[in-house]
Formats: C-alpha cells, sequence, structure tokens
C-alpha cells in the first residue's frame, strides 16, 4: 500500500468502528473543556472525570475559578498529578480569560495559547470540539500510531500533525483525533501491539516480521 491507500483504509475503518466518536472529557462548555483538558496532561480521562465535579461544584466559569484560591484547586485536582503546576495555570487562565476576553474562553488558536498552561495540543482540542474549528489534536499516542501505521515519519508531535493533515481532509479531522484515540486505548496499546498484532495493524503491512520502534517525540 502506498501512504495514501493506508490512509484511506485507516479512515474508513476507524468511521466503522466509532461512526460518532464523543470526546471522553465530561465538560459542559468551552471553559470547563478547556480546564478539562489542561488536567488530563499525564493523566488520564477516567481520573479527570473522577475530579472534575468537585472543582466546577465550586468553579464552573473563569470569574468563579479567578477567585478561589490556588491552594483549594491544587487540593481538589492532587489526584490528576502535577498539582501545582496545574492549579496556578488554571487560575491564571482564569484570571485572563475574564480581563483579556470578557469571560469568553477565546476562539483562536493565538489567543488560546497565549493562555498559562495551553500548548498547541490543547488549544486544538478546544478549537475542534468547543467551536467546530477543523483542528487534529496530536499526543504521544497518536504520534505512536502514525508512525506504527507508515502514516508519518515525523520526530516530533508538529511534524507528525502536519503530516496527517496533509493526509486527511479537514472535515475528518475532528473526529480521526478521537478514532485513532480509541482504537489505540483499545487494540493497539504500546505494550500489547508492537505494529505486528491489531487488525490495522496486520492489515497495513501484512508481511510485516519485526516490531515497529517510533520515534519518540
Amino acid at each position: 500500500m502506498t501512504r495514501a491507500e493506508r490512509a484511506a483504509y485507516v479512515r474508513r475503518r476507524l468511521a466503522e468502528l466509532y461512526p460518532n466518536p464523543a470526546i471522553p472529557l465530561a465538560h459542559r462548555d468551552p471553559f470547563t473543556l478547556l480546564v478539562a483538558v489542561v488536567l488530563s496532561a499525564q493523566c488520564t480521562d477516567e481520573r479527570v472525570n473522577q475530579v472534575t465535579p468537585k472543582l466546577f461544584a465550586l468553579a464552573d466559569n473563569p470569574e468563579a475559578m479567578a477567585a478561589l484560591p490556588v491552594a483549594t484547586i491544587e487540593e481538589i485536582i492532587r489526584p490528576c498529578g502535577l498539582a501545582p503546576r496545574k492549579a496556578r495555570a488554571i487560575r491564571e487562565l482564569s484570571r485572563l480569560i475574564v480581563e483579556r476576553h470578557g469571560g469568553q474562553v477565546p476562539a483562536s488558536f493565538e489567543a488560546l495559547e497565549a493562555l498559562p498552561g495551553v500548548g498547541h495540543k490543547t488549544a486544538s482540542v478546544v478549537m475542534a470540539q468547543a467551536f467546530g474549528v477543523p483542528a487534529f489534536p496530536v499526543d504521544t499516542h497518536i504520534h505512536r500510531l502514525a508512525q506504527r501505521w507508515g502514516l508519518s515519519r515525523g520526530r516530533n508531535v508538529r511534524e507528525t500533525e502536519r503530516d496527517l493533515k496533509r493526509l486527511f481532509p479537514p472535515e475528518s479531522w475532528r473526529d480521526l483525533h478521537l478514532q485513532m484515540i480509541y482504537y489505540g486505548r483499545e487494540h493497539c496499546p504500546a505494550r500489547r501491539c508492537d505494529g505486528l498484532s491489531c487488525e490495522i495493524c496486520r492489515a497495513l503491512f501484512p508481511r510485516r516480521r519485526r516490531p515497529v520502534r517510533h520515534r519518540r517525540p
């Protein structure tokens, strides 16, 4: 298969497996989504969903979150890891949303990435899921799958994102991001499939005999 043929197969098969993928982070609006994505760094979505109800019961909008002491936020989010850094970022980004954007999460990559704790991947998730702007958030898991499936040889997540955007049409990016995450978790995890075991890996490279070693971002 050529790279384009592999991409077409991946898109078709993932759409069959996950026709209507929902974002796994519980949220109600762009602000609660933004906070949940910040918390998800180096943490499972399941753990984030266990923590956010208590946090959002105290503050589910930028004004209320900016008024909370950092220590209060930190205590609630401690199970998510990196609590001191995340607590400071959440409180400060809330303050800046109030001061710079009238209390509304900005709908632009530039404005989002200017907020504390918000990198390109987090901004991409919010732009795609909250505002419907074509974006293809690439984390280490998607980076791994893209290499394993021969869709990219990117040395980092930025290069992999560039390659995937070239292969797939913009209207598919939002769903593909989620579909790849779900498939990776359920069928092609790092430890159980080394490029030889799962359905998509076998279909794309039926004669592959050696494990795939992906480039770490």
